[in-house]
């Protein structure tokens, strides 16, 4: 059996060096602080006949579902973020959803993949934690080894065919006197979520507890410390699992895909518009 590596190792390797390993089953932890400088993205992989109604969807929703890359039905791979790529193997962790129903976990989807899948990457706040390391500002859950802490709120989205719900976030604690240069240097990142949300009291966004996240798991918040709210890329997997759709297929929370483009890049609407055939 091969050696797994730790999530230090991991950190030492580039993109491809990281997928390579999760290809090969050696890496199947969160990617957070994985291949500084690289977008990281989440994903969403539902068939192709509800692919439209969920692009309008992310359209209307951009701030927790802003779209990156798109594949063709069908196909394993998104060029325009990594050229060696494969969707059924590249992510530590992916979930599979039946009938609006989380039925498994698993480290690679090969034996379900099917030719009408379509996959949506989809931009992720793991991106502007590098920012904020490499400016100083501490991210705790890194800092702890853990996955961020993400909670169900009671933030209405736009709707868009069978996709509905609520909003889910992601919390970091800044300290006080950081907290509008972590505002900032976020919001330079739209493509990955942007600014925060909110701040302070988490009964603001519905959250009843925040030792209790509902993905991920809870990181200290000192003294002199605000919480932190973004919006996240785990709001599709609750969108898709209430839609009820036959299968669809997400990364596990924190388990991202990384890709090789730089994480300042500004992807088009276009791109994915004319990827899906669109013109």
């Amino acid at each position: 059996m091969a050696k797994m590596l730790t999530h230090a190792e991991a950190a030492l390797l580039s993109a491809p060096e990281i997928r390579r390993a999760i290809r090969a089953g050696r890496y199947d932890r969160h990617t957070a602080g994985l291949a500084a400088g690289k977008l990281q993205c989440n994903l969403a992989i539902l068939p192709a006949r509800y692919a439209d109604d969920f692009l309008e969807f992310c359209d209307r929703n951009p701030r927790p579902c802003p779209v990156v890359g798109v594949s063709r039905p069908g196909a394993t791979g998104i060029p325009e973020l990594a050229e060696d790529l494969d969707i059924r193997r590249d992510v530590p962790r992916y979930r599979v959803f039946r009938d609006g129903a989380l039925a498994e976990e698993r480290t690679e989807i090969a034996s379900l993949w099917q030719d009408d899948l379509v996959t949506v990457a989809l931009g992720c706040s793991f991106t502007f934690e590098n920012a904020f390391l490499a400016a100083g500002i501490p991210v705790r859950h890194i800092e702890m080894d853990r996955t961020v802490p993400m909670y169900r709120t009671t933030l209405a989205l736009d709707p868009a065919g069978p996709f509905h719900g609520t909003m889910v976030v992601t919390m970091r604690p800044i300290p006080e006197g950081r907290v509008e240069e972590a505002r900032r240097i976020s919001a330079a990142f739209p493509h990955a979520h942007g600014a925060p949300l909110a701040q302070g009291d988490p009964a603001a966004l519905g959250i009843a507890d925040l030792d209790a996240p509902d993905w991920g798991e809870p990181v200290e918040i000192r003294a002199g410390e605000v919480p932190l709210y973004w919006a996240c890329g785990v709001t599709p997997q609750n969108v898709l699992r209430d839609a009820g759709l036959p299968l669809c297929i997400t990364h596990a929370p924190g388990h991202m895909l990384i890709a090789d483009v730089a994480e300042d890049v500004q992807p088009s609407p276009a791109n994915y518009k004319i990827q899906h055939g669109d013109t």
